[in-house]
């Protein structure tokens, strides 16, 4: 699975880093995708970070 984030959209919160850290970080004021894919233990977690994103910014994919 991968996992994108609407630059535009973020508004930078932290919300999805604080959830799932093996998936999200924070580059300045913008939250970034680590890797490519989403690893296997991750998933639900990551979901779970897309489905908590206020601004509906990150989506999950595959």
């Amino acid at each position: 699975m991968k996992a994108t984030i609407d630059k535009d959209a973020c508004v930078g919160c932290g919300l999805c880093a604080n959830m799932c850290s093996d998936v999200f970080q924070m580059d300045d004021d913008k939250a970034t995708v680590i890797g490519s894919t989403i690893p296997a233990d991750a998933v639900e977690a990551a979901k779970e970070a897309a489905s908590s994103c206020p601004v509906e910014a990150i989506k999950i994919e595959g």
